[in-house]
């Protein structure tokens, strides 16, 4: 059964509330930024033994557990809000943050407080007694568990960071695992063969706990099934034992393995956000038996509420202005199929700057054919490709190109000179999309991770 929550406004016992700052909050940001020298470590012996050290807060609440190349973060987001709107306290934690690091870590919809934050951080370095340093994740990931039990969550969302077999966050012994679906992408960590990387993802499946997925390649599918097979896990595919579709007046009906439910109105803008939302609700329905039978009016509540930022997510109405951060080629051709139906016959200008270890000619060949004009630039991190890397091909699917490398910069030039009924979309990496997001909002930009 779920864990009770704490009444709203209660100080969790035992939870140290810092009242004066000062520098405390970014100078542990800073450290926490400094971890990232140690790169991606693939493992669990580090996470156990801080998690040892915090008493294994992981045990302390249930869980379901997200995996998969795309869309994972929407069906996580989402999940979380229908949990929240019946009434249940609920955590999520997904990576990476647009702006600041409190996104990572939310309890009933809300990122968690800088001072919530310095006492999760000063929690985790004083356990954090390892053979080796954590990297940036896995700290991360234990201020997260950490703050989910002294806040008492009912239910937390957790999404992977890369992979799942090996991921920090497959530490939880989850009441559901979800896997979304599964592309090649990180191939020098998870594997250079769908079924390698289907392998990885399939690695968050446990002995006995349900899974929902959305994969649909034969060889990706065929791997799931055998590890769920091994586990003795129910599996639960789209399109095989439940179902979602566009009804009239803008509503989508989902049909499940014993339920029906229809009339609902959806707030994620795309159609591939039609499959995240049947897997969520999936996840709903297998879970029935634990959470109990949801009420269609929590349902529809928890899909209206449900806020993803960073895709397809406008931020000004006239011209409108959305951000995508369509960060690998499966994405961006679910964002050019969008601009292509769902603003067809608009004005577009594009914004973009892409990452050295993305297919840039093929995520731009998705998307700079329906766009007017594009403006090329560069997120500050150390793995953008210089935006003179994208003209040559640019060039050859539009004459109307420039080139702005600050991120900032080109945001405010693309709104300044369009028309109010223009369509600016700024896209190609989250790092993009974080920096323009800041500054829209004027504040500092985000550190890159």
């Amino acid at each position: 059964m779920p864990f009770v929550s704490n009444p709203a406004g209660e100080n969790p016992a035992g939870f140290f509330i810092i009242t004066s700052m000062g520098d405390s909050y970014q100078t542990c940001l800073n450290e926490m930024y400094a971890l990232r020298r140690f790169g991606i470590k693939l493992g669990l012996d580090t996470i156990r033994r801080i998690l040892a050290g915090l008493g294994n807060p992981q045990e302390h609440f249930n869980a379901i557990h997200v995996a998969g190349t795309n869309g994972k973060g929407s069906v996580a987001a989402t999940l979380a809000s229908i949990l929240n709107a019946c009434g249940l306290r609920t955590g999520l934690y997904t990576s990476p943050h647009l702006v600041r690091f409190n996104e990572r870590i939310v309890v009933d919809r809300q990122p968690i407080s800088d001072e919530n934050v310095l006492s999760a951080y000063r929690a985790v370095k004083a356990a954090a007694k390892v053979d080796r340093e954590p990297t940036f994740f896995e700290f991360a990931t234990a201020m997260a568990f950490h703050e989910f039990k002294c806040r008492r969550v009912d239910w937390a969302v957790v999404e992977t960071g890369m992979g799942g077999r090996l991921d920090a966050t497959n530490i939880i012994h989850p009441a559901l695992s979800i896997i979304t679906n599964v592309s090649l992408e990180h191939r020098e960590y998870l594997g250079r063969r769908i079924s390698q990387i289907a392998g990885e993802k399939a690695g968050i499946i446990k002995t006995g706990v349900p899974v929902v997925t959305a994969v649909r390649q034969k060889t990706a599918i065929a791997v799931v099934e055998s590890v769920a097979e091994k586990h003795s896990a129910q599996l639960f595919r789209l399109g095989k034992d439940f179902r979602m579709r566009r009804s009239a007046a803008d509503t989508v009906t989902y049909s499940g393995l014993t339920v029906r439910w229809q009339g609902l109105k959806t707030v994620l803008r795309g159609g591939h956000q039609l499959e995240n939302t049947a897997l969520a609700l999936a996840a709903c329905e297998v879970l029935s038996p634990v959470i109990g039978t949801i009420d269609p009016e929590c349902l529809q509540k928890g899909l209206a509420e449900t806020r993803w930022p960073g895709r397809l997510e406008q931020v000004l109405d006239r011209p409108l202005t959305l951000l995508d951060g369509a960060h690998n080629l499966i994405a961006a051709r679910a964002l050019g199929r969008y601009l292509k139906t769902g603003l067809a016959g608009r004005a577009i200008t594009l914004v973009i700057g892409i990452l050295d270890d993305k297919p840039y000619r093929e995520i731009l060949s998705a998307l700079v054919p329906h766009c007017r004009r594009v403006i090329l630039t560069r997120p500050k991190i150390d793995r953008a490709l210089p935006p003179e890397k994208l003209i040559p091909a640019a060039s050859e699917l539009t004459a109307d190109w420039s080139v702005i490398p600050d991120v900032a910069a080109a945001v405010s030039h693309a709104i300044n000179s369009a028309a109010p009924d223009d369509v600016v979309c700024i896209a190609g990496s989250l790092y993009v999309v974080g920096e323009a997001k800041a500054a829209l909002e004027n504040q500092a930009p985000p550190e890159p991770i």
